[in-house]
Order: structure tokens, then C-alpha cells, then sequence
């Protein structure tokens, strides 16, 4: 490793710490939770926000997120944020700590029968669909609905519901964002005053990214999920 080589991992190792600590102080007053996105980053990026403290991170592909449980700190909270396909959900289930984007019944129903076979219960976030792209994944309110009440009723015995997430419109329009994390804000506490069981208690709201994350701390986001900001943008092979 030559002078300027080492010269730019100290300056991205110090550009970690300063950013963690602004996030930090911008989210404490919300009680907000920061799920560092390491999505791409290397295990030395990881451990330089680890050493300052960070303990939750954010991965989008389970084979991504394996390799970095098995040689990172045990104590880490990994978070699955990215859309995950069923036959991937028993590489994670014995360790998994939250699953932001659970679509579909048919991925719970999997997520249910693997977290049986590792004797737990995983912690699930429901995505609603609350942008304008058909790409984005995500239930309708019909949807989400009947996977609550099949929840509610005891259907669903090794998964928790903590609460909703959702993805805005990619957009520089900011109100078309506020009235997105705006709806579905309201419809979590809707849902709160409907539903309460053991394995339902509708607390956590992940919404808001890098960019947008502002307009959703003001919206009643429990939970951001942040990567470009902390990290850089990402890395690919």
C-alpha cells in the first residue's frame, strides 16, 4: 500500500465517524433509529462504524449478508432491507434480526416455516406499496389487511410484526414524498387502534433514505435507512 492509497482509507475511515455522529445527533431527538446501509461495503468499512458504535446494519441480498454475519462481531443486528426472494430466506433465518420488506403472504408464510425449523421467531416489517413506480415491490392495502388479520388470528406463529415500511416515489417533489410517509403513517396507527396480539404489535415505520430522510424524521419514521451518506456511494466488482 503506497502514501495516497493509505492516505484515502484514513480519510474514509474519518468521514464514517464524522458522518455517524451528525446522523446521530439529527435522529436522537426523533427517538429515530439508524440502519447503516452497508449494502457493497467491505467488512473495514463496517468495522470503522462498528468501532464508533453503530450496531444495526442494513444488507439487500442474503448471500452478501451471510458472508458478512459469519465474519463480523456477532453482536451486530443485521436488517434485510432489499426484496428477498423465498428460497433465499433459510440462509438467514438463524440469525436474522429484522426484515424490513416482506411483500407478499407467500414470503411470510416461508419466513414462518423457517424461523420454525431455527426454534425462533423473527421480527418482520410489512411493506406497503407507496410510490408511484411499478417496479417497487410491495402489498396493497387489501393486501396487508388480510396478512394482519391471518396474523392476528394466530396464523402466523414464529414471525412478529413490529410495523410498516415503504419506499417513496423516486422524485424531487417533496410533497408527492411528505404525502406518501404521510399515508402511511396514518394508516400505521390506524392498524394500531385495529390490531393487538402477541405476535402483532404495530410499532416500527421504516421510511426514508439518504435523500429523503429528513422529510420522513418529520413524518413519525422510527427507523432510516441510510447507506450513500455514511459509506459513499457504492461499490461494485
Amino acid at each position: 500500500m503506497n502514501l495516497r492509497q493509505y492516505s484515502t482509507i484514513v480519510k474514509s475511515l474519518m468521514s464514517i465517524k464524522k458522518t455517524l455522529s451528525k446522523l446521530n445527533k439529527e435522529l436522537t431527538p426523533y427517538n429515530c433509529q439508524l440502519i447503516a446501509v452497508s449494502k457493497t461495503k467491505p467488512a473495514s468499512d463496517i468495522l470503522e462504524a462498528y468501532n464508533c458504535g453503530q450496531r444495526n446494519f442494513g444488507e439487500n441480498k442474503a448471500q452478501e449478508l451471510v458472508k458478512k454475519y459469519e465474519t463480523l462481531p456477532k453482536d451486530i443486528k443485521w436488517h434485510m432491507i432489499g426484496h428477498l426472494q423465498t428460497n433465499k430466506v433459510k440462509y438467514i433465518a438463524p440469525f436474522i434480526h429484522l426484515i424490513h420488506a416482506v411483500d407478499s403472504e407467500k414470503l411470510l408464510t416461508t419466513i414462518d416455516n423457517e424461523a420454525k425449523k431455527n426454534d425462533r421467531k423473527i421480527n418482520c416489517l410489512l411493506q406497503l406499496h407507496i410510490g408511484d413506480e411499478e417496479t417497487k415491490f410491495g402489498m396493497n392495502e387489501d393486501e396487508l389487511v388480510s396478512v394482519l388479520d391471518k396474523v392476528n388470528s394466530g396464523q402466523f406463529e414464529n414471525v412478529n410484526i413490529t410495523g410498516l415500511m415503504g419506499m417513496a416515489t423516486n422524485t424531487y417533489d417533496k410533497k408527492q414524498i411528505k404525502r406518501e410517509f404521510k399515508g402511511l403513517k396514518n394508516l400505521l396507527e390506524e392498524l394500531k387502534i385495529k390490531y393487538s396480539s402477541e405476535h402483532l404489535q404495530l410499532k416500527e415505520l421504516s421510511i426514508g433514505m439518504s435523500g429523503d430522510y429528513n422529510l420522513a424524521l418529520k413524518e413519525g419514521s422510527t427507523m432510516v435507512r441510510i447507506g450513500s451518506s455514511i459509506f459513499g456511494e457504492r461499490s461494485y466488482p
